[in-house]
């Protein structure tokens, strides 16, 4: 009884300052901003203490009112931020996927200097690396300057402040991301499972798909989730690769906070992309169990 009681205390004692940490830095935040977005937005900034729903109606519909109206730009706003972290998602498992599994199957020297290698990234400004692209995608850039010495195109080609570089961008800041989980999953993939299909016969493809696919579809699964929610809410490389041209639901967010100085909408507006990542993570949670009962 007493080292039941004991091992009690000590895991109390340990689970206290991170609970602590998390409840008054993320739990707290979240409460206050939910607050917010029920509150009337201040005249000079600010937010007046009196229960306001419109600002949710602006968004979704319901606000029609001398100083609310519904706009649609912003679910429009929102399913664009919808569908290019979904396109970052699929064009980060394209690029990592064969890496992964190329690197998984390296001798543990050289794989070891791979892993350093795909996470060198890190140690670098991001706005620095961003940047960098600026100067790689603009019209005078060295990717259209090489593209037109090497006689390809005739004029430059506007890849910058577009759709596409946002993409590319995002793909580039969260490929680690989406490696590192795929990576974990391919090297515990057995290949004697590999060997074995090859034995009965099976091609490459049903290989993959019979075999290497579902042993690596919680790799997928996670990274996919790891990357979706941070390109869902990620401003800074739409700022800079985007421009005024891409707007992300994470750049109104900025802008109503900083620019439009209203809170309130801004916290909204954050609220509805917290409900789209809990929907994501439920359902990551029942494909993960799924796949567990499979």
């Amino acid at each position: 009884m007493k080292l039941a009681l004991r091992k009690r205390v000590q895991l109390f004692g340990l689970l206290s300052v991170p609970t602590a940490f998390l409840l008054f830095f993320f739990f707290c935040p979240l409460v206050i901003m939910l607050v917010y977005s029920f509150l009337m937005p201040g005249l000079y900034g600010g937010v007046e203490w009196s229960f306001f729903h419109l600002n949710y109606g602006r968004i979704l519909g319901w606000a029609d009112t001398k100083y609310e109206k519904f706009d649609p730009v912003y679910l429009q706003i929102f399913a664009r931020s919808l569908e290019l972290a979904a396109l970052t998602v699929l064009s980060t498992l394209v690029v990592s996927y064969p890496a992964a599994f190329w690197i998984s199957r390296m001798r543990p020297t050289t794989r070891n200097l791979a892993m350093f290698l795909v996470t060198l990234p890190f140690f670098v400004s991001l706005i620095v690396r961003l940047f960098a692209w600026v100067l790689i995608l603009r019209p005078t850039g060295f990717l259209n300057q090489g593209m037109m010495a090497l006689g390809l195109i005739d004029a430059p080609l506007e890849l910058l402040y577009t759709d596409f570089a946002v993409i590319l961008g995002m793909t580039y800041v969260f490929i680690p991301f989406m490696f590192l989980p795929l990576y974990g999953a391919l090297e515990r993939l057995d290949p004697a499972q590999i060997e074995a299909s090859a034995d009965l016969g099976a091609t490459r493809l049903q290989t993959f798909r019979k075999v290497i696919l579902p042993a690596t579809f919680p790799g997928i699964l996670g990274g996919a989730i790891l990357v979706f929610i941070p390109a869902l809410g990620n401003f800074i490389v739409p700022s800079v690769l985007g421009g005024a041209k891409v707007v992300m639901i994470g750049n109104l967010i900025e802008q109503q906070f900083l620019s439009a100085r209203n809170w309130p909408f801004g916290s909204a507006l954050a609220m509805l992309v917290m409900a789209a990542v809990l929907v994501l993570l439920v359902v990551q949670l029942r494909l993960g169990r799924r796949e567990g009962r499979a």
